[in-house]
């Protein structure tokens, strides 16, 4: 059976996710292979979230101590694996890294999917073109909120786009805790404040994606519903990103190849 021909063109959504990877991507694959953190010359090894044993202390926080992963993780690269600050250039490979990172790819991928099944936004239409072209917006919303939120403003306000997670979370500590690394972050200097580079990030993403997607989402009803749900979107990240060192030392995957041992 012919699947129905959308009255969207479907390349809509996808060719604002290609211009994305032209201006942002292609040029710098090559960044994404090397270490996120700047001034660091330890080879980083894929998914090792062991936290160190000397934690550091936050202030304002649900708890006094915060631990950070001894190497870098493909899955969620902003999770810290070093207390020192990131430089610009840093930053930047923070970004280019989210990007193209599993946990970006699966968020768009199941954004796409529900949008699809709830047929919004309606002029995408329904077939396989249409999931391209709403996955390629997701990516781009993605990938541009990273750019201004991890980059751009945290360059610009000197605040650490990171996280970190603590080091033995209880689940009504994580939730407090998850829930106040939405709106406070960290200085480059290590001291607590309020995560302008985030929210800025998210409100100029959204705002930049009113040029590429239809009509009828740029009513400022629809914007306030997209920038409410990428808060949401990154409450939840944070979730999984603060119990993620914890899930491989429970499951004993320290014990395979790729985490380094307790005397390592």
């Amino acid at each position: 059976m012919k699947l129905p021909q959308p009255s969207f063109p479907p390349v809509k959504g996808a060719s604002a996710f290609m211009i994305l990877c032209v201006w942002f991507w292609c040029p710098q694959l090559l960044l994404a292979q090397g270490p996120v953190g700047a001034g660091s010359s330890r080879t980083s090894l894929p998914d090792a979230p062991k936290p160190q044993g000397n934690a550091i202390s936050t202030e304002g926080t649900s708890t006094r101590f915060v631990g950070y992963m001894t190497s870098k993780s493909i899955i969620f690269p902003d999770i810290a694996f070093s207390e020192g600050p990131l430089t610009p250039g840093g930053k930047f490979k923070l970004f280019v890294n989210q990007s193209i990172s599993p946990a970006y790819v699966f968020t768009a991928a199941f954004s796409a999917a529900y949008d699809q099944a709830r047929d919004s936004p309606k002029d995408y239409g329904q077939g396989w073109d249409s999931y391209g072209g709403r996955f390629g917006m997701q990516m781009a919303r993605t990938s541009s909120n990273s750019f201004f939120s991890t980059f751009v403003f945290a360059s610009a306000l000197h605040q650490d786009p990171r996280f970190f997670p603590q080091s033995h979370p209880s689940l009504w500590g994580s939730i407090k805790y998850s829930a106040q690394r939405v709106f406070v972050t960290r200085t480059d200097s290590g001291r607590d404040t309020f995560n302008t580079s985030a929210i800025a990030g998210t409100l100029a993403a959204e705002g930049l994606a009113i040029v590429y997607l239809p009509a009828s989402e740029g009513t400022a009803a629809m914007y306030g519903e997209r920038v409410g749900v990428d808060l949401a979107w990154r409450f939840a990240g944070n979730m999984l990103k603060n119990y993620w060192p914890t899930m491989f030392r429970s499951l004993g995957l320290n014990r395979l190849k790729v985490i380094p041992g307790p005397s390592s």
